[in-house]
């Protein structure tokens, strides 16, 4: 019952804030980011803001004029190089500044290039010599007015007219279209067709400065001095404005504001940054140094055309996200890595990597700081309530937390968490370091039962239902069955995949108090009957278009959270509907605590996150259109020689034609999109030089070099932080040809071109008039030619038979030879034959035969000597050898001419592959003289022993 009021209480307190606060959140702190000097290249001093239709930004600084368009900073410096102390944007875009003895304005010319126009120079230096500083500008009833201390100048039409303070003006302001002037003699005056008059009962305000006035109702205008602190002015009455922010304002002096869609009032103050408060003066955001500023001195304020809020620093600028569904408890409040986080008994309690910390919720969170629950001071990976009883799970154990401390310790052991076992009331399940624990609920609160046996694994990811403990555990996931005594596990099964088609297992979730299997976005229930998973068609529907998640959470809304690539979403409940959001969570991409999604939901506008460096507050009904989409702007185009700047308000510029030696470009992006500018993207094509969009990257510049000449359209895209595309801003330019190619040069081409044709052709008439002559002289030197050749041939082909003739003849010769050549061997081979019978005949004992006989073989003996030494056979074969085997004789003397006429014989009948004998005979010399003629001749040859003589012989 206790805890139903306190929600109750909670829940009316957060509705009535949130209602009288409007856009500006009272939990946490908004994100701030800081522009350091070196990043604008300015002066420290910032005095004032303003913004143009476009979204760029302008800063009044030391140094001139800043200008931001959210990828780049450019500085305007007035002629005199003072610094520039006021701005004021017209609906003409014209940027009035005013500095010391100078003011003026700003206005783009036709290339969007900022140009200075002095209106300082119309005052008459003989009358006025010094202007002092122009603090104030207003563009009040068709007119500019320029305040300084000593007057105002009043800009209509072109001219310049002046109005003397009565004594010395301080500052002045626009409320309620009027314009109020604060004098230190005559108080507030108002300025009204050309004249001043005195608003009663203000002279109180003379001995101090007015730095702001706002409207807070009808005919009730709130006014912020630097040093004695904030009054009302109603019913010709000046009265302290008796609130919080006065307090605030009197102790650190303040140096005046801005209102917030007219429902809070940013004050900005000299020692400790600003507060925001409501109409009612009640401080709703505290935001310093110490919680993000880089500066306590805040010299002006400014709320953009998306509602966020940007301060000129005394020492450089910061700019504050009012805008955005999220602030963070950070390093400021005093906590760290968040692991979980509950209410309980009215305070918020969060589990850290440093211990349990508390803030109580009922309270503002604007001042206070976390305070550590003592005794948790170690790894805290959980703190819930159990059975009314705040557990938290600590590496020192299981603690039970009550009024700020650890009042005992349920286990020594560490834990990651608790959960209810089903079936058993008033028991709960623990897990810790070495498995699981029993606990039961007691009237003493909760109780340590025993560690159950039979599994010492642990992880904070596990579920139960009536059947079974499931434990995920690294990528796979542990069925384990408890014995009746909850003593031990009976069964323990380790399930590696849950389908063939996906191996491992994503996460592990209890959705509408059933127990989900997921992996890659499928999900699956478990069958006990069948001992199947089997496959959730309607859950993994919802996760169809979803990156694969790693995690998986459902609040106490029935909202299903899901982390993904370091990134977190949500399918949010509404109407028996789930609606997919992740646009507003990308900017938490990369800071979520891995494997421990820490989502808290106590409603839907309060909703706690855990991060890495703290906790964030998420609204989810906080402005549910926050996410534009965004505009893009290519800000500059550049080639060699000019450089044409747009986005400037500047009217558009057109027919963009550059010289073929300019076709090197350059493109500059931009976007007045200043929420999380890291995560900014653009996308860029050049048609027709690019056949698709670019990647996203957030690079703002592209170069294109060497472009042919044509017409070119460049396309640009960004995408914020959120995911949101703009529609593409386009420009188009040509690029004229060189001159070689340009439609005149193309025209003087053809020109050229039929000037040649007539020349050609007459040129062709006349060349084949005088061929025509000469094809006649040459026809008769070709019959001539002809004819002589043919007659050339003919005594050619007379030669060529009278050739064949011989070779013929030759042939026949070289037939003839080698016919006598063989009947002169044959002639040999009888000479030999006729010497061995008269060998024999020699033998033959003659005495021993009658005279006849003996007569008879001595005349046969002589008849056969005779026909032995009469045969010339032998010179004749000598001859014809050599006829025969002329070639031969004739390479072989060439290739080795040391060689005698016996080794030129020797090698010829070696050649007719005649034997020993045989030429030994023919040679007149013994079969040794010829092995040794052999030897000789293979010696002046050069070959080796092992070299063939005949054959090498054959081969010449």
């Amino acid at each position: 019952m206790k805890l139903i009021k306190s929600y109750f209480y909670i829940t009316f307190f957060t509705l009535f804030t949130i209602s009288i606060f409007g856009q500006v959140k009272n939990i946490g702190l908004p994100d701030v980011r800081n522009y350091k000097r070196n990043e604008y290249k300015g002066g420290t001093q910032n005095w004032n803001i303003g913004q143009d239709k476009n979204g760029n930004l302008y800063f009044a600084n030391n140094n001139g004029l800043l200008q931001f368009d959210g990828s780049s900073w450019r500085k305007y410096p007035l002629p005199n190089l003072t610094s520039v102390r006021c701005l004021k944007i017209d609906d003409s875009g014209k940027i009035f500044v005013g500095g010391y003895n100078e003011f003026g304005y700003f206005q783009p010319d036709t290339k969007g290039r900022l140009k200075y126009t002095s209106l300082a120079k119309q005052v008459d230096k003989s009358k006025i010599k010094i202007i002092d500083f122009i603090w104030k500008i207003h563009s009040f009833n068709n007119q500019t007015i320029f305040q300084s201390f000593a007057r105002i100048y009043i800009f209509k039409n072109g001219k310049l007219s002046i109005l003397q303070a009565p004594k010395r003006f301080q500052f002045s302001f626009v409320v309620d279209n009027k314009l109020y002037l604060q004098d230190v003699e005559k108080g507030i005056l108002e300025y009204k067709d050309g004249k001043l008059y005195a608003l009663a009962n203000t002279t109180s305000l003379n001995n101090t400065e007015i730095w702001g006035m706002y409207s807070l109702a009808k005919n009730k205008i709130l006014i912020i001095t630097l040093e004695k602190g904030l009054f009302v002015y109603e019913n010709n009455k000046v009265i302290p404005w008796d609130t919080e922010a006065n307090n605030f304002v009197k102790k650190n002096n303040s140096l005046g504001g801005v209102t917030i869609n007219n429902s809070s009032i940013v004050l900005n103050s000299v020692l400790d940054g600003i507060i925001i408060c409501d109409y009612n003066g009640k401080i709703i955001q505290h935001i310093n140094r110490k919680k993000g500023l880089q500066n306590n001195t805040v010299l002006t304020s400014f709320i953009d055309n998306k509602n966020n809020l940007w301060l000129g620093l005394d020492n450089g600028i910061a700019f504050v996200n009012e805008s955005s569904p999220f602030t963070y408890f950070g390093f400021s409040y005093d906590i760290s890595t968040v692991y979980a986080s509950v209410i309980h008994d009215g305070n918020l309690y969060v589990a850290t990597n440093q211990g349990v910390f508390y803030h109580a919720w009922n309270n503002s969170f604007k001042e206070d700081v976390f305070k550590l629950v003592e005794g948790t001071t170690a790894q805290s990976w959980n703190v819930q309530v159990v059975e009314n009883e705040l557990i938290c799970s600590n590496n020192r154990g299981a603690l039970v937390i009550e009024g700020g401390k650890v009042t005992h310790i349920i286990d020594p052991k560490g834990y990651f968490g608790f959960k209810k076992i089903p079936n058993h009331p008033g028991f709960y399940i623990g897990s810790n370091y070495d498995g699981f624990a029993i606990f039961q609920k007691t009237p003493n609160g909760l109780v340590y039962k025993n560690q159950i046996l039979g599994f010492d694994k642990s992880s904070n990811s596990f579920e139960l239902d009536e059947s079974y403990l499931w434990l995920k555990k690294d990528e796979s996931i542990y069925r384990m069955s408890l014995s009746n005594d909850l003593t031990r596990f009976s069964s323990i099964k380790k399930i590696n995949q849950l389908t063939p088609k996906f191996k491992n297992i994503g996460s592990l979730q209890k959705i509408d108090d059933r127990i989900y299997f997921q992996t890659n976005n499928h999900f699956y229930k478990y069958s006990k009957e069948q001992d199947i998973f089997f496959e959730d068609k309607n859950l993994t529907k919802l996760f169809r278009n979803i990156p694969v998640i790693n995690a998986l959470s459902e609040d106490s809304q029935s909202n299903l959270w899901y982390a993904f690539n370091e990134s977190l979403g949500v399918l949010m409940k509404q109407n028996n509907k789930y609606k997919n959001i992740v646009a507003p969570f990308s900017n938490l991409t990369g800071n979520l605590v891995s494997n421990y999604l820490s989502v808290n939901t106590i409603d839907s506008k309060n909703i706690f996150i855990g991060l890495t460096d703290g906790l964030a507050h998420y609204d989810s009904q906080f402005l549910n259109n926050f996410v534009k989409k965004p505009k893009a702007f290519i800000r500059s185009f550049s080639f060699p020689g000019d450089t044409i700047i747009l986005g400037n308000n500047q009217n558009k510029t057109e027919n963009i034609r550059i010289p073929y030696s300019s076709n090197h470009v350059r493109f500059t992006f931009s976007s007045p999109t200043y929420e999380n500018l890291e995560n900014v993207e653009f996308s860029y094509q050049l048609e027709p030089f690019d056949d698709k969009w670019s990647n996203w990257s957030t690079i703002s510049l592209k170069e294109y070099t060497n472009l042919r000449e044509g017409e070119y359209t460049m396309n640009v895209k960004v995408r914020n932080s959120y995911g949101v595309q703009s529609l593409p801003a386009k420009l188009s330019f040509t690029i004229s040809p060189p001159w070689y190619r340009h439609f005149l040069a193309f025209m003087f081409y053809f020109i050229l071109i039929l000037v040649g044709i007539y020349l050609i052709s007459t040129r062709i008439k006349m060349k084949i008039r005088k061929n025509k002559y000469y094809e006649t002289i040459e026809q008769r030197r070709l019959y001539l030619e002809k004819e002589s050749k043919i007659r050339q041939e003919q005594y050619d082909l007379e030669k060529e038979i009278e050739k064949l003739k011989n070779d013929k003849l030759q042939i026949k010769i070289l037939a003839k030879d080698k016919e006598l050549v063989n009947n002169s061997l044959q002639v040999v081979k009888k000479n030999k034959i006729l010497n061995g019978i008269i060998h024999k005949l020699k033998e033959i004992d003659v005495e021993a035969l009658d005279d006849s006989t003996k007569f008879q073989v001595s005349k046969l003996n002589k008849s056969i000597v005779k026909e032995v030494n009469t045969d010339k056979s032998w010179k004749d074969l000598e001859k014809h050898i050599k006829n025969v085997h002329f070639e031969f004789l004739k390479r072989l003397k060439e290739k080795y001419p040391t060689i005698s006429p016996r080794e030129l014989d020797l090698s010829t009948y070696l050649l007719m592959n005649m034997s020993t004998k045989e030429i030994a005979e023919i040679m007149n010399i013994s079969t040794g003289g010829v092995e040794l003629a052999r030897y000789r001749l293979r010696k002046k040859l050069g070959l080796n022993k092992k070299e063939n003589l005949i054959g090498f012989l054959m081969s010449i």
